[in-house]
């Protein structure tokens, strides 16, 4: 097992600032489910903020999928995962039942994709990039560890703003052409992830009318298993 500790500066402005990713810890637990409560306010559904046990269980079942990030010693946001196998000709799933509710007991080591149970920063840090540092971060476990891709469900919040006039997939190739910007799909692509299907019913999710773009990351030294799909994006 590898664990994570990157320590370097991101810029507040000019202002240099001192920045670590490290993996979290039960230490971390408090703090990391206040962030989620400043993070997925209301509608959002409170009994989908993080738990103690399933905290426990990330730190215990996989360790290397449970990072935060720490700005002049404040925890600023996290990012959790866990590994499964992908098949592009069954992408449908819910993220309870992928991430087993969150608990991710179904964690498989042997896995060929790590996927993206949540990333979460607080709001008055969003300025500084710190989401895409931390999905780097784990583009190098998926390296390191040698597996196919990483991948996530991805909500759409932005949608239900024209849910009335497109289709999920019109909405997704509006904002491939930048037509549209949506705050989590948008974020996600300049972090280099694809999407490659739409999910019906993922989380329960008024913003997003329920639905969820399907993207990826492919590990680029790894290249022998299984083919990129669209499924009509």
């Amino acid at each position: 097992m590898a664990l994570y500790l990157s320590e370097f500066y991101v810029f507040d402005q000019d202002k240099p600032v001192p920045v670590i990713i490290r993996n979290y810890t039960q230490d971390d637990f408090d703090e990391l489910i206040q962030i989620q409560s400043e993070c997925f306010p209301p509608p959002f559904p409170s009994d989908l903020w993080w738990n103690k046990e399933q905290l426990s269980n990330h730190v215990m079942r996989f360790p290397e999928g449970a990072i935060c990030i720490e700005v002049d010693g404040i925890l600023a946001g996290s990012l959790t995962g866990l590994c499964v196998n992908f098949d592009y000709n069954h992408i449908e799933h819910t993220w309870e039942e992928i991430t087993d509710h969150g608990y991710i007991k179904n964690h498989i080591p042997s896995g060929d994709t790590l996927y993206i149970v949540d990333i979460s920063v607080r709001p008055k840090f969003r300025k500084l990039g710190l989401g895409k540092l931390m999905m780097e971060a784990m583009y190098h476990v998926v390296i390191q560890k040698k597996l196919v891709r990483l991948l996530g469900g991805g909500r759409m919040p932005g949608y239900h703003k024209v849910a009335d006039i497109m289709t999920p997939e019109q909405y997704v190739k509006k904002l491939l052409k930048g037509d549209l910007k949506d705050p989590v799909i948008t974020f996600l692509l300049r972090c280099g992830r694809t999407p490659i299907g739409i999910v019906e019913n993922y989380l329960e999710d008024e913003e997003s009318s329920n639905y969820a773009v399907l993207m990826e990351w492919k590990n680029p030294f790894n290249q022998t298993k299984g083919e990129s799909g669209n499924n009509g994006i």
